[in-house]
């Protein structure tokens, strides 16, 4: 709870700081303020915090303190690569990084969540600052259209979420996951309201991350949100709404299997395919993104039906791996244009400039599942453990995956097509520093599997 605290300061700060349109004392604060929290979850447990016995409906176990800190570090990257094009409005600067580090708070409740008022407060703290982000580029009709539909759809799946949580509530007397499993193991419930609140609650998650068939909004808002508020989307606001979902429908509701597996079993295997046979024929780099975003949504959700005592350290892993390739493919995509995402720009980048073009086929072979980057593992280690229950479901990710690969092999043949047309392409230092780290994370990032 400290570092959710320092999180939310330190974004107050920041709003406070932008009365001197000093865009760079924005960034600081936030960086500083990163850094703190970071370490508070690196070192939980070894201090008696003041604030602990005072927020028992926000608790960090090992796997949700790991991913804490991959959101908080990924927000940082974004930070990092996004300020020189974000700062030349120096008026809004200061709000647009405030909006996402509040946005971080509401990531970080969404991980913790002990019960339904902490799920939904995060949850809502996660999204309604990213609708303003999403709509932040003044004068782009894309970027308006993009925050409108986000809102109204995030907006109708919320309202589906208040509904099934009151019937929850209804049919089991409380808030608080750990009670409401408790009645549903014990079966001290009313099935006549708890099955159909667990199917609404499910719809609304479906709608959030973006699946089947709930998936209508994702490339329009993927290709009017900026490159920055994009890789903040395909990383932390990814991770933290999957991984929630996840701990909700495995953990909470798992004794309910029964009434929602056939629908979620069939959602999935869609799922996988919508996505990456939409992402064939994209010549936008958002699209495409948005698309194969969706089909990776269907690979993390095998974790709910998985049963695994592991799964969520190996959802952790196949996050990390989507996240961090993500960050590099928009971080090339920025250097090159702010505003433009035609695949067609990054043809012949690859040879040109062999440093991107050795990050993008890092990342492009980490995408694909291609040994031996954290994406690979990842997806390995899902589809393990959904081949011992459900071997058809296991078969539809392993072809759906070879699909993906496809669509990420078409695109690297793209960036080393020998081309003799010269693109200007200059990597500073802050892109660099983010190009790395996000190379470490695909080179060794699998190794958290061992902490």
């Amino acid at each position: 709870m400290d570092a959710v605290l320092v999180l939310f300061v330190v974004g107050l700060i920041s709003l406070f700081l932008g009365i001197y349109t000093k865009p760079i004392y924005a960034l600081l604060s936030n960086l500083i303020g990163l850094i703190v929290a970071f370490f508070l979850f690196y070192y939980m447990g070894t201090y008696n915090s003041p604030l602990k016995s005072h927020f028992f409906t926000l608790v960090f176990d090992g796997t949700g303190v790991l991913l804490s800190m991959i959101c908080i570090a990924m927000t940082a990257l974004v930070l990092l690569f996004g300020f020189e094009s974000q700062s030349k409005e120096s008026s809004q600067y200061a709000d647009l990084t405030s909006l996402m580090m509040f946005s971080l708070t509401g990531a970080l409740c969404l991980i913790g969540f002990r019960d339904f008022f902490m799920f939904f407060i995060g949850l809502e703290i996660l999204s309604i600052p990213v609708y303003v982000l999403v709509g932040s580029r003044k004068g782009n009709s894309a970027s308006a259209e993009a925050a409108l539909k986000y809102f109204f759809t995030g907006s109708f799946a919320t309202a589906l979420l208040l509904f099934g949580i009151a019937l929850v509530f209804g049919a089991t007397g409380s808030f608080n996951t750990h009670e409401i499993g408790f009645a549903i193991a014990s079966g001290l419930y009313g099935p006549a309201l708890l099955i159909p609140g667990v199917l609404l609650i499910l719809a609304a998650l479906l709608f959030k991350v973006g699946a089947f068939p709930f998936h209508f909004w994702t490339a329009d808002v993927y290709e009017g949100s900026s490159k920055p508020v994009l890789a903040y989307m395909s990383s932390v606001v990814k991770i933290a709404g999957l991984f929630a979902m996840v701990q909700l429908m495995s953990h909470i509701f798992g004794n309910l299997k029964g009434n929602w597996e056939i629908v979620l079993y069939a959602i999935i295997i869609v799922t996988f395919f919508v996505g990456y046979l939409s992402a064939i024929q994209q010549k936008s780099l958002k699209r495409l993104l948005a698309y194969s975003g969706i089909s990776n949504t269907g690979i993390a959700l095998l974790s709910i039906l998985s049963g695994a005592d592991n799964g969520g350290r190996n959802i952790v892993i196949f996050l990390l791996g989507y996240a961090a390739s993500a960050m590099i493919l928009l971080v090339v995509s920025q250097l090159l244009s702010q505003e433009e995402d035609d695949i067609e720009s990054l043809k012949g980048i690859g040879f040109q400039k062999p440093f991107v073009g050795v990050a993008l086929l890092i990342s492009l072979l980490s995408l694909s599942g291609i040994p031996p980057f954290t994406g690979f593992f990842g997806k390995m280690l899902l589809i393990q453990d959904i081949l011992i229950e459900h071997p058809v479901l296991g078969i539809a990710a392993i072809l759906s995956a070879v699909v993906g690969a496809y669509v990420y092999i078409k695109l690297l043949l793209e960036i080393f097509k020998k081309d003799e047309t010269q693109r200007e392409l200059k990597v500073n230092l802050s892109s660099t520093v983010v190009i790395l780290i996000s190379l470490f994370l695909l080179i060794f990032g699998w190794l958290l599997l061992f902490l």
